[in-house]
């Protein structure tokens, strides 16, 4: 038992040194201006959100190239959290938020089973967006293509 003692003793009293001897160095670095590896000083823009996702401004959409094509994505998604237990597109595109946002409203053939029984929340099937939309980007194509849309939708 006085063995433990002094061992809980020991280790307090250098968790306390390790303290003492690290705050001050915290309090100075925290004053300091941020330096890259190089010593250039580095400063955040003025403009930064503490929410990178608000504020984002969407494209004009791209026209669709077949019949039944997903919509492309109109913004940057890089980050966008979409698990099991939470979707950031709903963010935005819920159908109680849209207007707020000015985002579109998720399309009611997203709350519809296989079967067509319409559900009070998205499908599970249609819940993760990435699967089907993409982000649209205004790049140069890396080969070559002569892919011609449907006379349908023209």
């Amino acid at each position: 038992m006085k063995t433990t003692n002094r061992l809980c003793t020991t280790l307090l009293s250098r968790v306390l040194l390790a303290v003492s001897l690290l705050l001050p160095m915290a309090a100075t670095a925290a004053d300091a201006p941020m330096k890259s590896l190089r010593g250039a000083e580095i400063q955040a823009p003025d403009t930064e959100s503490t929410d990178p996702f608000k504020g984002t401004k969407d494209s004009a959409p791209i026209e669709r190239n077949y019949v039944q094509q997903p919509p492309l994505i109109p913004h940057k998604v890089e980050g966008y959290n979409i698990t099991r237990n939470f979707n950031k597109c709903m963010d935005c595109h819920a159908w109680n938020r849209y207007k707020e946002t000015g985002a579109t409203k998720v399309s009611l053939t997203h709350f519809k089973t296989r079967e067509g029984q319409e559900l009070s929340n998205i499908s599970p099937r249609r819940y993760f967006c990435l699967q089907c939309h993409v982000p649209q980007a205004d790049a140069k194509p890396l080969v070559g293509n002569s892919f011609k849309p449907a006379e349908g939708i023209k």
